[in-house]
Formats: structure tokens, sequence, C-alpha cells
């Protein structure tokens, strides 16, 4: 059996490292990860390093707490560190109408296995200090974390390769068409035969899907990320903000350096040629502003370097997972919403129990492609 990826950053690689490590998987597993770029140099590079699922649309509840498990395990599993942290995850809350939302959310997180604390004002104060006064209540998570965006799809990538594992990095796809026996990919220098395909694209998963004649509405957006010099460590949880406006998201976290990892927002438009942003130095200015008035202590520190990248958007807010519609063997994962990294391992653990058993670990029929063609032709 021989299986092809297309797309090379934290699902793919995952998937890659499931798929040759299952224990159904035949001898004779062949994986193949095509990529146009470096390894989780997209959208998995550029993410913020969330860990968390405080905060997440509960229909991806199950598959959240699944790929906590394993990163837990994950330095154990690759054989490599890849910083996850469990050091709890903190939302501070400005506003009444946001205050409504915490307090729903927290009420309904308990059906769905997430227990998280609710602080009033004076016991935010005392147990995150260097959080601003004007909070007048937040949230706790203390089993989410964080993981190194730069670490983690190269590790799953390095582990898959130990297993088997055919890397066909800085490849561009010049076609993908189905056969009667499976897909044939045609790269610039051979043709690639494959019983099943895995499309894990990102934001050009949409693209691929175009290809073999199935759609999912799916916008490419930027986010911005910035980083400060190394500071005295004073901030061991992830901190965000509950907030009903995007200028009022903010996101940040203390590495083990000690410099800050902020980002949050509005993203920027972004198009899929070249399919890399440059950073807009006023949304940084906003985004300091917004993290300044959540950690006053920052006020005087210096950034010491910015990013963007590339993230696929579906118009539902909710990914792309499961069997194709059309085609036997084609599978996709995609569209993640700038929420993805921490479902990556799970989503990787996922797919490689679909492709190989045909059952899947959670409840993933809310994510399947087909709920885009039954609205397009009105069933």
């Amino acid at each position: 059996m021989h299986i092809a990826i297309l797309g090379g950053g934290l699902m793919g690689t995952a998937s890659a490292f499931f798929l040759l490590t299952h224990p159904k998987a035949p001898r004779s597993l062949k994986v193949t990860l095509i990529d146009r770029g470096a390894i989780g140099a997209a959208a998995t590079v550029a993410s913020f390093g969330n860990v968390r699922r405080q905060g997440r649309d509960f229909r991806q509840m199950a598959l959240a707490h699944h790929s906590l498990a394993l990163w837990i395990r994950l330095e154990t599993l690759l054989g490599s560190d890849i910083e996850f942290r469990a050091t709890g995850h903190v939302r501070a809350v400005f506003h009444q109408e946001a205050l409504k939302d915490m307090q729903n959310f927290a009420s309904a997180a308990l059906q769905h296995g997430l227990e998280i604390e609710l602080l009033d004002q004076i016991e935010m104060q005392r147990r995150f200090p260097f959080l601003s006064k004007d909070a007048i209540a937040g949230s706790f998570s203390p089993q989410d974390g964080s993981g190194n965006p730069r670490l983690v799809a190269p590790a799953f990538a390095r582990a898959a390769v130990r297993h088997g594992l055919v890397l066909r990095d800085h490849t561009q796809v010049v076609s993908v068409r189905p056969t009667p026996s499976g897909f044939r990919i045609e790269v610039p220098d051979e043709v690639i035969e494959a019983d099943l395909l895995l499309n894990t694209a990102g934001a050009w998963g949409g693209q691929v899907a175009g290809w073999l004649g199935e759609s999912a509405p799916l916008t490419a957006y930027a986010p911005q990320m910035g980083v400060t010099e190394p500071l005295e460590h004073r901030i061991l949880p992830v901190v965000g903000v509950w907030a009903r406006k995007a200028e009022e998201v903010i996101y940040c976290r203390q590495v083990e350096r000690g410099n800050i990892v902020f980002g949050g927002g509005p993203r920027e438009d972004l198009t899929l040629v070249p399919g890399h942003a440059k950073v807009n130095p006023h949304r940084t200015l906003r985004q300091l502003e917004v993290l300044t008035h959540l950690i006053p202590a920052l006020r005087h520190t210096t950034v010491i370097r910015t990013w963007s990248g590339c993230e696929g958007y579906v118009d539902d807010m909710l990914p792309v997972i499961g069997p194709s519609s059309r085609h036997d063997g084609l599978f996709h994962a995609f569209g993640f919403c700038g929420h993805g990294f921490q479902l990556g391992p799970g989503v990787g653990a996922e797919m490689a129990e679909l492709m190989l058993t045909g059952t899947s670990l959670t409840d993933t029929n809310p994510f399947h492609i087909g709920r885009f063609q039954n609205s397009a032709t009105g069933d």
C-alpha cells in the first residue's frame, strides 16, 4: 500500500508518523509526503504555539482532549523535546459581555469533559499579579499550555523518516488526478502513483480539493506575531482574553529563555500567490497597546522580531476532516482557522485510524467536506 500526503505542516507530518507507527499498518506500507517548501514553514511555524482547549468549539472538544493526551507523550514518542509545557492557560475579562461569555462557556464545558476555574477580580490579582487591575474576572484551565511551533513539525518528520517516510520537501505538485487504482501525483521530476491520498495542504487545501472535484469555502489570512527581548521570568501560564471584538484579542506566553511571544488582533488578507505575508507595522503597534493594557509591566519592553504566515479559514469556522465525498481513498485534513496547533497530534492519529481501519477515534462527522456539497445543492 502506498499513501501520498500533500502538505508538510503539523497535520501532514503527524499523519505520516501515526500512519507508519500504527499497529495495523501493513508491512508493505509506503508513505510519501510532498511539500512545496520546507517542512512546517507555512501555518505551523507562524503559529503562536497555543495548546489550549479553553474557548474551543465544543464540536472539537473530544479531538482536543485526545490531542492533549498525545502532546503530553510527544517527547517520548518522537525522541525530541518539542517544548510542550502544561503551564496552564488564563484568560482575563475586561467587559461585562465577555464575562457572560466566559460563564456560559465554563458551564457548558463541564458536559464536554473540560473543567475550568472561574476567578473573581481579587483572585485574579492574587494568583496572577502581573495582569492589569482592570481585569474584572478570569478563567484558568490548568492542563492547557504551549509548544514550540518551530520544533514540532520537523520532529514529527524526523521520527517518521526513521520509520520509513519518503520525504519530498521543496517539491511543487504539478497535478493530481484520480485513477482506477488510486491517484496520480505529478511532480517536476517524476509521477507518483498512490493507493490513498491525504490532503493536508493547509491554506492550499481547498485548491487541492478543487483539483479533485470537491469544494470548501476557504480563505487565506495572515496572522501576526511578535517576540520581545528576554525578560525576568514572571509569566508562567499562557495568557489570553475573553473578548468579542477582534481588536481587543491578545495572547502571550513567556518562553523559558525569557522572551514574551505575543499575537492577536484582526488578521491580514492574503493571496495564495506568493502565499506568504509581510508584517503590518501599524498592526504591531496596536497589538502592543492591547498587550500592555493586559500586562502593564511590558510597557517599556523592546520587540526584537515580528513575523507572519498563511492560515486557511473555512467560512463556518470548522475544519475539514475525514474522507472525500467523491473519491474512495481520498482524505482531507485542512482549514483549521488558526486553531489547529493544539489539534495537530490528534488529527494525525485520527487520520491514521481512518485511513488504515475505516473507523474514527472521535466524532469527525461535523467536519466532513460533504457539508458544503449538500448546501450547494440545496439538500
